[in-house]
């Protein structure tokens, strides 16, 4: 997500906006292509997009898309609903949950609650060490001063690469049905990556706290979130808050870090950097040590400058846009949602299977949609799309959250274009996109 999936996955999105009619012609012309195959992305392949389509049920069926996801167990999935009974979508918890666990595990092994000696240790914690898959069995060998290597709920193969973030990442194929949910007997799982591009960089050898008091260490570690409760991602919000409230609970059962408990500092990023920039202003003043967040990848580039200035630790879940990878962040930037690098190409895999030739893009324009648009777009050349046979839009996603999206003249290019198959790469507001298309006389292949 993301970017900002999401472009976030994506989909990692209120989404509780305010449908209007879009702004198409009074009288589309009839479309005269094959019935047009529908694909999402990370910021929209998720529950709660479906329901937006209450007023036109049925209209997602059949379409397809991904998200980076690895295969939850149902215990893990019971134990997320412990925190939120409510909880209807699993998109990111796992890269949440790890993302809390693997800053505490650090923080451990560095003896410190300094952010700086902090992240030292974190691509360490996922690397060359004895292996351990829970927090508790992780804290007892860092304690005892042992190297680890944490393989927990996203994190299954590759541990992390040099720029601080998965080597390698499984996403998941998802289907809407007839009753624009996701059907969850229809979901595949495929891997991406390369376990080679995993770090070889040694980490500072474990720093035991025995016989250090709290003023020396720096306990408790504060750990702020920075997740989009409010704003186009919010629908989003709920599996991130919950793996990370479950990663907390977790940390503290199994003794805490640094002989304290962690203690866990509430944020929104409203989906917008001015909101996120307060946040993070509030939490360095709380004296935050480590930053969950953002959700899009376009807010964490806004508030990345400020992060840094502060010496802090930011460390998204959900950001996906392939240019973080390269972002100076004086090593303080990690995060555990794989680059669209990787998304790209499964996107791409997943439409030249279906058979598409002539297929239209549309992004939203933030570094998350423009970039894995230009992924897939890159992806699907190299499969041998000819470059003609690609159509690209980007749309401006509206200030106000509540105001409607105006796609009609995209819709009707798109319509126009004869397109065969189109792919939608946005957060909440796209549900505009697929009714403008509608409204523009495209039909959607059910």
């Amino acid at each position: 997500m993301h970017g900002s999936r999401s472009a976030a996955i994506a989909a990692c999105t209120a989404f509780l906006l305010a449908i209007a009619g879009c702004g198409t012609s009074d009288t589309p012309e009839e479309n005269t292509a094959n019935p047009v195959r529908l694909y999402g992305s990370d910021g929209n392949m998720i529950n709660s997009f479906g329901d937006q389509f209450k007023d036109q049920a049925g209209l997602l069926a059949g379409m397809k898309g991904t998200t980076p996801m690895t295969p939850l167990s149902d215990d893990f999935k019971k134990r997320l609903r412990s925190v939120d009974q409510d909880l209807g979508d699993f998109v990111y918890a796992g890269e949440s949950y790890d993302a809390v666990v693997i800053s505490s595990l650090a923080a451990e092994l560095a003896g410190s609650t300094s952010p700086g000696e902090i992240a030292k240790y974190i691509n360490g914690v996922t690397t060359e060490g004895e292996r351990c898959d829970t927090p508790k069995a992780c804290l007892d060998l860092a304690r005892a001063g042992r190297d680890i290597e944490y393989r927990g709920v996203s994190l299954k193969r590759g541990g992390f690469t040099d720029a601080g973030e998965p080597s390698t990442a499984s996403y998941a194929t998802m289907h809407f049905d007839s009753s624009d949910r996701l059907d969850d007997g229809k979901t595949e799982f495929v891997g991406a990556g390369d376990e080679a591009t995993t770090t070889t960089k040694q980490a500072p050898a474990p720093r035991p706290t025995e016989g250090r008091d709290q003023a020396e260490t720096g306990a408790p570690l504060k750990i702020g979130g920075l997740l989009p409760q409010t704003g186009d991602l919010a629908l989003a919000n709920p599996p991130l808050a919950a793996g990370s409230a479950l990663a907390i609970r977790d940390v503290n059962a199994a003794g805490g870090v640094l002989g304290q408990p962690v203690e866990w500092v509430d944020g929104d990023d409203g989906t917008n950097p001015e909101k996120a920039k307060e946040t993070v202003a509030s939490h360095v003043a709380a004296g935050v040590h480590v930053i969950i967040g953002a959700g899009a990848s376009g807010i964490s580039r806004a508030v990345l400058p400020d992060v840094v200035k502060a010496g802090l630790i930011l460390f998204s879940p959900c950001n996906t846009d392939a240019g973080l990878s390269e972002v100076d962040d004086q090593g303080l930037y990690f995060r555990t949602a794989p680059s669209d690098l990787l998304q790209g190409k499964a996107l791409a895999d997943v439409i030249m299977r279906d058979g598409s030739q002539q297929i239209a893009i549309v992004a939203r324009k933030d570094s998350y949609g423009e970039g894995l648009q230009g992924n897939v777009r890159a992806e699907l050349e190299k499969a041998g799309i000819d470059a003609g046979n690609l159509k690209l839009l980007t749309y401006d996603p509206p200030e106000d959250p509540a105001a409607p999206l105006d796609f009609g003249e995209g819709a009707n290019q798109i319509r126009d274009f004869k397109a065969d198959a189109v792919l939608v790469i946005g957060y909440g507001e796209s549900a505009n996109v697929i009714k403008a298309l509608v409204a523009a006389g495209v039909e959607l292949r059910q």
